[in-house]
């Protein structure tokens, strides 16, 4: 679908895409054939010669990281893919990663609720100049309205508690005369991050793109940490099922 979109338009956009899930989802994989193929496979069906940003969605522990990255270094080296980048790693991880080979981006969620990663990971993300690119900026949709409710945050007194929080950023929009939504984009923003939020409509597309226009203060910073300080979100991201698949 992207690769028809892009026609005869490509380099007006930046491709990101990422491996190493395999096909059917069911498992994580390092392997150097294997991410070869995924990146093969992704320039076969966006009919293009090279990706900008090239992706390791998840760490794949059971291959050294050497291996993986020798095998996007040739990638990078026969001009099909242009940067490496990590997606959801570990401080540690991302120490040893960009030790083997310069990482340029790494996408982790960040949010109003989600905020462990400023503890060793965000500053490690500064300390090497790499650019943090944060999913989920919405916070899975809790903040616009639109829920995945089989998450366990969303669920049962997890959910009572959480829109309590959502409840204090809505009164924060209204003073700033902007969206609950805006605002997340703006707040992320402020703390360095490139936010990615999603959406199947032209309306919320418009919506988010204005969030990049607002200016939050400093004391409109400090009174938002204050309603969702790190560690306020009660209940997981996902699932037990799904944490044991994504994360060991």
């Amino acid at each position: 679908m992207l690769g028809c979109a892009l026609q005869g338009r490509r380099e007006q956009a930046i491709i990101a895409t990422k491996f190493p899930l395999t096909p059917n989802y069911e498992s994580i994989s390092g392997h150097p054939d294997h991410v070869k193929k995924a990146a093969e496979d992704s320039l076969r069906r966006l009919n293009k010669d090279n990706i900008h940003l090239y992706f390791q969605h998840r760490v794949a522990p059971q291959i050294p990281t050497e291996k993986t990255f020798g095998a996007i270094a040739d990638l990078v080296k026969a001009g099909k893919v242009r940067v490496l980048d990590l997606s959801e790693a570990s401080a540690f991880f991302l120490r040893r990663a960009h030790a083997e080979y310069p990482t340029s981006v790494l996408e982790s969620e960040y949010s109003l609720w989600i905020r462990d990663i400023e503890d060793e990971i965000l500053p490690a993300v500064r300390e090497f100049g790499i650019t943090h690119v944060a999913y989920s900026p919405l916070s899975r949709g809790f903040i616009s309205g639109e829920l995945h409710r089989c998450m366990p945050r969303f669920q049962g007194d997890n959910f009572r508690k959480n829109i309590e929080v959502v409840d204090k950023i809505k009164e924060i929009a209204m003073e700033k005369n902007c969206t609950p939504s805006q605002l997340a984009i703006a707040w992320t923003i402020a703390n360095g991050a490139l936010p990615i939020p999603g959406t199947k409509r032209i309306k919320y597309l418009e919506e988010n793109a204005t969030g990049t226009d607002i200016l939050l203060t400093m004391e409109e910073l400090e009174r938002i940490d204050q309603v969702s300080p790190k560690n306020v979100v009660n209940g997981t991201h996902y699932m037990k099922e799904q944490m044991s698949l994504l994360y060991g």
